[in-house]
């Protein structure tokens, strides 16, 4: 029976304590951010010094590390941010953590070497998505936190990249990389690493007090009781979150599950005991992995579970060592050696001659007390043999410096910086010019009136309303999320769209671009602002794709907006989605029947502490939408957009109702100040 390889565990590390702390547990890998482009710029994080420490360290463990590069990236940036990567490569970093496919598309051209794994951030939730990635120099995919055991399982038998998934620690309740919440209303982005957590306060039903009810808090994620199933899933690594917390946390967790991989075994009453003493919000859920998404998953932190996590012993110093085998050769007529073996590497130093013994030969217990004596170094002996002729004497003193001589150079092998293979590049400039035209996305039919006809150019539903109703519009936009469970069923949605003539698509994900060319070769696809697109080179990227423009991230300025090239386009009116979820917030604020009663109806609001107001929409399988509480709005402000090449204009139709639509055309044609509180770019 063939013995079954452990994926590797993955530990986060916010600073070099941490670090030390991870490797102490027993992590395979860990994760860190540098400086700057992480999306935790408020962990301590590592400088250019502190990493190659880092780095030196972990290898001498036989531990890799992964440096975090998942935040979107501008255009300015670029240059910086392949110098950075360049720094960390030479000094010995395994692989990337990246999220903008554009700098991501530059690194694999300049460091052809280093292995890039695509972030969460991406937001790849499907085989479709990884696959593609996988002709774009990715060699692992981090896909979202909420896939099911079944949609993992599909991902790991449906494409080539290894597949590394989160197990334990704090969620999102949002998809990551599509949450704006913090940065459109708060103003510190996430996608920039900055957020605020948002999600974390209080909020009620629009026409109640906001008091104790926390809708969007999740519990932490724990798959401790599925180890078993996990180990045998093919999953290739375990990744633990928490760059953001304690070294004591870090140690904690990892030391766990290195112990529960190492047994092949689920986790114990004991075990969650353990965790939760570690960091707790009133428990664990493990409801996306096995389907059970439900008012049990949202929780928040006591002062019990504070308590708990106060009293952990306090992490000092690495205490692990690393399994060494020695062998050593004190033979007649020939220098001694000795062999050193760990982790793949062997290194063989020579000593001095052994001389012929007058009286007190050396003996095999003399050799092993002297090759046993490791001290502070990392190392612990494993095994030991030697070979020795009888009659000689060799003194201690040259025994040991045999054994310092040798560990020094089995430091130096393990550690060996690389000499990564760099190439010159040229940044990539987008070929196409923006498209002048008003594009008109109406979240249903009736919204669309004759005035509507009459204004924009091109006309969108969601694919499942314009499948029902392709005479209203010109296309569809996809939906935010397509697990692999959910491919068959878009992909009848797409074939009934096709019998249609349709001309539009706009793709809101990666993994969508394989399913409309299979499906709809000749559409013209517009990529979404939920890829996150701040840079050249992502439009470029997105370009050779084959899309026909881009709407850039909602989170730009004007200054960025005009910085870009390209066939880009920008929102311009309407409420932007600040969180996706697969976790109903709307059952969680109006109660299992009322929630479905005020879905049904579209009516769902969400209230926060000062007063603002969230639509929530109902998205197919009852994911939902939160959107902001003030609209976009630049009807005035249009010579602005136009002085920053903004000549393809998207307008978002959420909650309007028909004459509210006429309004917002009017206010757009007569360039009129908008009525009420909106937000500008």
């Amino acid at each position: 029976m063939n013995k079954i390889i452990l994926p590797e565990l993955l530990s986060p590390a916010g600073s070099p304590e941490a670090f030390e702390a991870a490797i102490d547990g027993g992590a395979d890998a860990i994760y860190v951010g540098g400086a700057s482009f992480n999306a935790r710029i408020n962990a301590q994080n590592f400088s250019d010094d502190d990493l190659a420490s880092a780095v030196k360290l972990a290898h001498l463990y036989g531990v890799k590390v992964y440096q975090t590069i998942n935040i979107m990236v501008h255009s300015r940036e670029i240059s910086e941010l392949l110098r950075a990567a360049e720094r960390s490569a030479a000094i010995g970093v395994d692989a990337f953590i990246i999220s903008d496919l554009g700098a991501a598309s530059l690194i694999h051209a300049h460091l052809p070497e280093i292995p890039l794994h695509a972030s969460t951030q991406m937001s790849v939730h499907n085989s479709s998505g990884a696959r593609l990635l996988a002709d774009y120099g990715f060699s692992r995919v981090v896909p979202a936190r909420e896939l099911s055991k079944e949609n993992i399982r599909s991902l790991v038998e449906n494409n080539p990249l290894e597949v590394e998934i989160f197990i334990h620690g704090a969620m999102c309740v949002s998809h990551s990389g599509q949450c704006l919440f913090s940065s459109l209303v708060g103003g510190r982005s996430g996608n920039r690493g900055l957020c605020a957590q948002p999600c974390r306060l209080p909020y009620a039903c629009a026409d109640q007090r906001v008091g104790d009810k926390y809708p969007l808090s999740l519990k932490d994620m724990s798959l401790a009781g599925h180890v078993r199933e996990i180990i045998y899933s093919g999953v290739a690594s375990l990744k633990i979150e928490g760059r953001m917390k304690s070294p004591e946390y870090v140690r904690g967790v990892t030391k766990i599950w290195r112990r529960l991989l190492d047994e092949g075994r689920d986790a114990t009453a004991d075990d969650f005991e353990e965790l939760s003493a570690l960091f707790s919000r009133g428990g664990f859920s493990d409801g996306y992995y096995t389907q059970r998404v439900d008012r049990k998953m949202l929780g928040v932190r006591s002062e019990e579970d504070k308590k708990a996590s106060r009293e952990i012993d306090k992490f000092t110093k690495i205490q692990r060592k690393v399994p060494l085998d020695l062998r050593v050769n004190i033979l007649a007529d020939i220098p001694s050696s000795l062999t050193l073996s760990c982790n793949g590497k062997e290194v063989t130093v020579h000593g001095e001659m052994p001389q012929t013994a007058i009286n007190a030969p050396i003996n095999e217990d003399t050799v092993k007390k002297c090759m046993s004596k490791l001290g502070d170094t990392c190392f612990s002996l494993r095994s030991l043999d030697i070979d020795l002729d009888s009659g000689l004497m060799m003194p201690i003193s040259h025994l040991n410096a045999l054994r310092r001589e040798g560990v020094a150079a089995l430091e130096a092998a393990m550690t060996e910086l690389p000499v990564p293979k760099v190439e010159p590049i040229t940044q990539k400039t987008p070929k196409k010019s923006a498209h002048k035209r008003n594009v008109g996305r109406f979240y249903s039919h009736e919204q669309i009136t004759s005035r509507a006809k009459e204004y924009f150019d091109v006309i969108l539903l969601p694919l499942d309303k314009y499948a029902e109703n392709p005479d209203k519009a010109d296309g569809f936009f996809m939906p935010p999320v397509i697990f692999d469970s959910e491919t068959e069923q878009t992909a009848k949605l797409l074939k009934k769209a096709e019998k249609s003539g349709v001309k539009y698509a706009v793709i809101t994900n990666i993994g969508q671009t394989e399913m409309l060319k299979k499906a709809i070769p000749d559409i013209n696809m517009i990529a979404d602002f939920r890829f996150n697109v701040a840079n050249d080179e992502t439009i470029a990227f997105l370009e050779d794709l084959g899309i026909e423009s881009t709407v850039l991230s909602t989170e730009l300025t004007l200054p960025q907006l005009r910085d870009l090239h390209g066939a880009k386009a920008a929102v311009v009116y309407g409420r932007i989605p600040l969180m996706t979820l697969e976790k109903c917030v709307i059952k969680a604020l109006y109660g299992e029947r009322g929630g479905c009663e005020v879905c049904s109806q579209n009516k769902a609001e969400m209230k926060d502490r000062r007063g603002f107001v969230f639509p929530i929409l109902r998205e197919p399988d009852h994911r939902n939408v939160v959107l902001n509480s003030l609209p976009t709005n630049m009807s005035d402000r249009q010579k602005e957009l136009t002085a920053s090449g903004i000549v393809d204009r998207h307008f978002l139709f959420t909650t309007e109702t028909p004459a509210e639509v006429d309004r917002i055309i009017e206010d757009y044609c007569k360039a009129k100040a908008p009525e009420g509180k909106v937000r500008r770019i």
